[in-house]
């Protein structure tokens, strides 16, 4: 069973209920990889309005939407069409179409003049009205209310949460919105509208539109279906976390097999900033940038090597 963890209780110590969602917290990310909040500070009505957003964009004829294509750029921020992404080399391309964009750093910030894409500029539509605007302010409550949880999950499984904190001032975070259509008639057992795949970097805050779809790999084989309504997330953990505490917090393939009518998600992919050291004691050194950057290049067809 996925635990439901009451965020305010897990992230105020004098709370009643703290140590019980501590547990739950502890449960859900060292067993399984997988938990839901509820009760957090992010309102569901400001989480209803980025969905809507969302599929006001993802219904814009595709003419319009190539006008923010990300396989025109050497990133990935913008629209990515069907077929985008292979998460898996054993599937097809998942069938789903994207929107990602990412932190905006000053023109004065140093880091800017490093020009690395996982800092690379959006790409924000004409339309729909208000889109960009919409997507800045959710990116902003989510990627503090998700490093809030990530530091509180990284003490209930034994972790040091100031640790974490203050190595995400320029956090590599992606918000991205899925827009899962019907599953096709035609599709194989090869497609998928996301493949099974584990996450890359280190915390998943996911909100849906309700509708299930996301299905979970059990430890003993077989698929857990998931499901959050709007306004309660899903969180998820990533292959980064995983090597970065040791096997503490645990990295869980899931999967989007594809739904009988549309679906939307919108995953904020919390990521440390780029020179954080990810490694664990006593391995070789390695920046949080060289494996997201590793893993996209992998991942976006655009990005592959020997793509043009």
């Amino acid at each position: 069973m996925i635990p439901r963890v009451d965020a305010a209780a897990l992230l105020a110590p004098d709370h009643p209920d703290h140590a019980d969602a501590r547990a739950a917290a502890r449960a859900g990310a060292a067993e399984i990889g997988f938990l839901t909040v509820f009760n957090t500070a992010i309102a569901p009505a400001t989480v209803a309005g980025v969905i809507d957003a969302y599929r006001a964009f993802f219904h814009l004829p595709a003419a319009e939407k190539r006008a923010v294509d990300m396989a025109r750029t050497g990133a990935n921020r913008g629209w990515g069409a069907p077929g985008s992404e292979q998460v898996n080399p054993a599937a097809n391309p998942d069938y789903k179409q994207v929107f990602d964009c990412g932190l905006e750093l000053a023109p004065t910030d140093p880091v800017a003049a490093l020009d690395l894409p996982v800092y690379a500029p959006n790409l924000w539509p004409d339309h729909p009205a208000g889109f960009a605007p919409t997507l800045r302010a959710y990116y902003g409550e989510a990627t503090a209310v998700a490093l809030d949880l990530l530091c509180a999950i990284a003490e209930a499984t034994g972790g040091d949460g100031t640790y974490f904190r203050e190595r995400f001032s320029r956090p590599m975070a992606l918000l991205r919105g899925n827009f899962y259509p019907a599953r096709p008639a035609d599709a194989t057992a090869k497609d998928f509208g996301i493949a099974a795949h584990t996450d890359y970097g280190c915390l998943t805050l996911l909100a849906t539109d309700g509708a299930p779809g996301l299905e979970v790999e059990r430890r003993g084989g077989g698929w857990i279906p998931v499901t959050a309504p709007v306004g309660e997330f899903v969180i998820n953990f990533g292959e980064m976390l995983e090597i970065w505490t040791e096997g503490r917090i645990r990295a869980t393939p899931h999967r989007v097999k594809g739904p009988s009518s549309e679906r939307i998600s919108v995953p904020l992919f919390l990521n440390p900033n780029h020179d954080a050291i990810v490694s664990p004691p006593g391995a070789a050194p390695m920046r949080a940038v060289d494996h997201l950057q590793a893993r996209f290049s992998e991942t976006y067809v655009h990005l592959q090597a020997g793509a043009t």
